[in-house]
This record gives C-alpha cells, structure tokens and sequence, in this order.
C-alpha cells in the first residue's frame, strides 16, 4: 500500500526547494524569458551552493528487485520529484538550466561501466559549473525512438558517428552528450548504440540554439556530427553490454533509450504539476483580492479553481506512484508513461482557464501567460502523449494476448 506521508527528509527537500525557488529562481523568471538566458553570474552562485540538476542521482527506473536481502527502501525517486515541482514553480525553464548531468545522467547511472560512471558524473563535484545532455530526437525520428538514423560506423579503436540531433536541451554548454546512433538501420532497435560524446570532439558541434515559445530561458540546441570518432571507452556500458544483447528481445541501444525514459518521465511529469499549480496559486490571489466576494463572478472563478485544484493534485498522486514503483524497484513504465501523459494535459488545461478567469491582467508580462507559454512543450518531448498513451496501451493490454 502506498502511504502519501512525507517522510521528515522528503519535507525537508520539499521546504528547502521551495525556499529556492521562491527566493533565487522566481526573482529572475520573467527577465530570463525575455533575454532568453540564465545569467551566467546566477549559474556560478548556484553552483557554488551545490545545487545540481543530477537526475541520475533519482535512482533511475523501476524494475524487478532481484536482490534476496532485505535492504532499506530508496526515496530517489520520491525525493526528486518533490524537488522539481518546486523548482518548475518557480521556473521551468531556470530548472531544466541548472548545472548537473540532467537528462545524460540517467544512461550513465544506469548503463554505464564503473569507469564511465566515475569518468563522466564526478566532473559535476567541481567548482565551474558543468552540464550533460541527452541526445535523441533527429529531424526524422523523435516520438519513434527505434527510427535513429545517425550512424555508428566501426572502426579501429573505436566508431565514426554521422548525423544530426536537434532539440537537446543545454546541448550547446554540455561537457558531454550521450548520443544514440544505429550501427545498421537495417537491424532496427537491435543496431542502436549509446555514445558518450565529449564537447572539443573533432567533427562534433553545435549549429545553432533555437529560438522558442515557451521554456524560452533554457537552451535548446541543434548538434551536428560528421566523421566524428568516439573511442571504444565512450561507446556506453562497453561491447560486452551490446553483445550480451544480440539475442535478447530487448535490445541494450534501445534498451538505454526506454530505460531512461522510465526514471525522467515522472520528472517531466512533477515539472508539470509545479507549472500549473504557480498558475493555479497566482490565480486564486488574484481573484481573492480584486472579485466582490458576492458577485456572479466571484462564485464561477470558485467553482473553476475548485475543479483545477483537483486535477492538479490528481496529476501529483500519479506522479508520485510512478516514483514510488521506481524507489522499491518495481516495473513502472506504464506508470511514468500515464503521469507523463495526464500531467502534460492538465497543465495546460490549467493554465487556459487561469487566463481566461484572469483576463486582461494574465496577458503578456504577466507569470501566467509565461506559464501558459512554457507548459505547451510538454505533451510533446519526452516523447509525445500520443505515444504515451501507445506504452500504456501495451503495458496493459499485451499480457493477455493482445497486440497493441
């Protein structure tokens, strides 16, 4: 059974968080939208107080427990997302912009060989702040991760990777990418391999960083590889992961890719909560201090906040459950996959009715028109919610026979 009490250590997180975000994070919100950057001096001051996006440090995603010992039950999971609500409150975009391995800290943890995992997640300890990035999404395969197309070539000592990468979040400053490439397009999810790439690697740049709606103070960036050589050492969890492989049914490349998936989803999803419960909070201020407590309007904007407040703590109990699974290492995909799913919507659904009830007063340069801005991107990475919807669909219905 599922207890939804805190723990002392995960209210502190939460508090602790909070304190952050409300103080150090909303401050610079909306002027880092309109500059669309982080000050770099701001970067450097969070960094020196050791406050890290490491999602690796979550625990990674759920699976069977094969160990017969008892052991003391992970929090990972739980804790990180408690934390990234309260971060996204204050700004979705300053929190995917934090120093850390981000979204490249999963694969690693979770795939790579003890010498990787020292090599490339121990660089994050140092004083200059450093990021790692996840690169997936190709102009011709994004939501269908099994349509990689960037190629792996081998070759003495190690591959030339050719292709391109677009949409990496903090792909441009990142100290590495974990790049997915396929080995022979041909062979489908069984060719896909994981690379580490270093930033300064010959053939290996950024082409430019791309202008968005939402999420605007986060950099997005473009990667482009050609002829760019990655010794043996940097092909992630070594040749003996991938050759243990060539007979499963799930293949380790693709493996890596979906596995990640599991542990950031949830993420994605407590991201989502925190956004729609900063436009929710604003909101009821709002309408608490300007509506005629008696009049027609005053009780509708009740009425639609009421409903609002209700799916937002929907979207959290979702949320946490996938989290949960994940700390007590039992199999959660179909779990990250719906609260990726249902928070992406609800978020946005709040949202619009919080500017709707605002008016005039949520337009341009107002929290909530920022909010509303930055909430649409996330029914679509981290792969869609239509595909989402497919890996709970499979989840639930292929046991009995069923193909989905």
């Amino acid at each position: 059974m599922i207890s939804f009490e805190l723990s002392p250590q995960q209210k502190q997180i939460q508090q602790m968080t909070h304190w952050f975000a409300k103080n150090e994070i909303r401050p610079i919100a909306m002027e880092a939208d309109r500059l669309e950057r982080v000050p770099d001096d701001w970067l450097d001051k969070v960094n020196k107080m050791g406050i890290h996006l490491n999602t690796s440090s979550f625990g990674g995603g759920g699976g069977k427990d094969k160990s017969s010992k008892k052991k003391k039950e992970k929090e990972g999971n739980r804790m990180g997302v408690l934390a990234t609500e309260e971060m996204a409150w204050g700004c979705p975009a300053i929190a995917l912009s934090l120093p850390g391995a981000g979204l490249g800290g999963p694969p690693v943890q979770s795939s790579g060989t003890p010498e990787q995992k020292e090599r490339f997640l121990t660089i994050f300890t140092k004083d200059e702040p450093r990021w790692g990035a996840y690169a997936l999404t190709e102009p011709e395969a994004g939501s269908d991760a099994s349509g990689v197309r960037t190629s792996a070539e081998k070759v003495d000592g190690g591959y030339v990777l050719n292709g391109q990468k677009i949409f990496i979040t903090n792909g441009g400053r990142a100290s590495w990418v974990v790049v997915f490439a396929t080995v022979d397009p041909s062979l489908g999810r069984s060719g896909q391999r994981a690379f580490v790439v270093e930033k300064g690697t010959p053939g290996f740049s950024c082409t430019r960083l791309v202008h968005k709606m939402g999420l605007r103070a986060n950099e997005t960036a473009e990667l482009l590889l050609e002829d760019c050589f990655v010794p043996y050492e940097n092909l992630l969890g070594g040749e003996e992961l991938y050759e243990q492989s060539s007979s499963s049914s799930s293949p380790s490349g693709f493996q890596v890719a979906m596995k990640t998936f599991d542990s950031t989803r949830p993420i994605v999803a407590s991201m989502a909560v925190g956004i729609a419960r900063a436009a929710y909070e604003y909101t009821v201020d709002i309408v608490q201090r300007e509506y005629p407590k008696q009049g027609r309007y005053y009780h509708l904007a009740a009425e639609t906040l009421a409903e609002t407040e209700q799916d937002i703590d929907a979207a959290r109990l979702l949320t946490w459950e996938a989290a949960w699974k994940a700390d007590v290492g039992k199999e959660n995909a179909k779990e990250a996959a719906m609260c990726k799913a249902y928070a992406g919507q609800m978020a946005h659904d709040v949202t619009v009715k919080c500017l709707e009830l605002l008016g005039p007063v949520g337009l341009d340069g107002h929290i909530v028109e920022k909010l509303f801005r930055d909430v649409k991107v996330f029914d679509i990475f981290e792969g869609t919610n239509e595909i989402q919807h497919l890996v709970t669909a499979r989840r639930q219905y292929q046991p009995y026979g069923v193909r989905v």
